[in-house]
């Protein structure tokens, strides 16, 4: 009612209604969101650049002008000589490792840093038997720095491919062309010995005692060792605990000089029953004397 007077009562004055119409104020208050602010002050305004960006890179020669632009202008940054490695230097590796991991580098200074694949150099000199580990990085003055640590041999293996140096978790370390180049280093025989070197360790610090009677130690159908003696004398060892078994042996030998007698080969394959094999000569030594006790009686 109240409103029905308001107007009546502007009607016959012929003033209009400063208010807003119900849907310019819809309007209004939905311009006063904060989305829509948003999106107004900032989405138009990158939409319009986007468009225009668009509009400038829908031509070929555009695009290749500017990424020619793009290649020169990172050229130029990339051969600065602050960003050029210029020599190569080699830490921890004697001078023939030293030369193959040149030789398997093969990069050509001065060269860019940028250009440079450090991951992949590394993983390169990391194929390189003697080595161990290899750590690659580019040193202050254009320098670079490659350390590498080799593997020390531990052992020498003997298989149907020749002579060749171990170290202690049996990784391949270099050819070997004679044994006497490496007299000290224990010696491992027969298919598979490369797999069981740490073993083979183990048996080499229990057959200590023995000193210069060890000749080596052969793997038996890749399952088992013999230790070799000098004066062609074995010691069968079991595939189960064979360090054990050794043990047992070299307590026995100093204790009752098994192995200083006509023994050929102390047979430790059954813990439960360890045998002993006699020697031809002293087979047939004892052979003769029962023939005389024979022939006395």
């Amino acid at each position: 009612m109240r409103a029905l007077i308001g107007r009546m009562q502007r009607a016959k004055t012929g003033k209009s209604d400063p208010a807003p119409s119900r849907l310019k104020y819809r309007i209004q208050r939905w311009m006063l969101t904060p989305g829509i602010r948003m999106g107004l002050r900032f989405g138009v305004p990158v939409c319009l650049v986007l468009a225009a960006g668009g509009t400038y890179m829908s031509s070929q020669e555009r695009r290749d002008m500017l990424m020619e632009r793009y290649v020169e202008l990172r050229h130029s940054i990339e051969q600065r000589p602050e960003f050029m490695v210029n020599a190569m230097a080699i830490d921890g590796a004697v001078p023939v490792v030293g030369e193959d991991i040149r030789e398997v580098v093969s990069l050509d200074f001065p060269i860019s840093s940028f250009d440079l694949d450090l991951p992949e150099l590394r993983a390169r000199i990391m194929e390189l038997d003697p080595v161990k580990t290899a750590e690659v990085r580019i040193r202050p003055g254009g320098i670079l720095q490659v350390d590498v640590t080799e593997r020390t041999p531990a052992a020498v293996w003997r298989s149907s491919a020749g002579l060749a140096l171990l170290d202690e978790t049996g990784a391949h370390v270099a050819e070997l062309g004679q044994r006497s180049l490496k007299p000290t280093l224990p010696l491992l025989a027969g298919e598979g010995a490369n797999d069981h070197v740490a073993e083979a360790l183990q048996l080499v610090a229990v057959a200590r005692p023995l000193g210069p009677r060890l000749r080596g130690f052969a793997r038996i159908g890749e399952r088992r060792w013999d230790v070799v003696l000098d004066r062609d004398q074995r010691i069968l060892l079991p595939s189960d605990r064979p360090v054990q078994a050794l043990e047992r042996v070299i307590a026995v030998s100093e204790v009752q000089d098994l192995l200083e007698r006509d023994v050929a080969v102390v047979d430790m394959r059954l813990n439960a029953r360890p045998t002993v094999r006699m020697s031809e000569d002293a087979v047939e030594n004892w052979w003769k004397i029962k023939e005389l006790n024979g022939s006395g009686q």
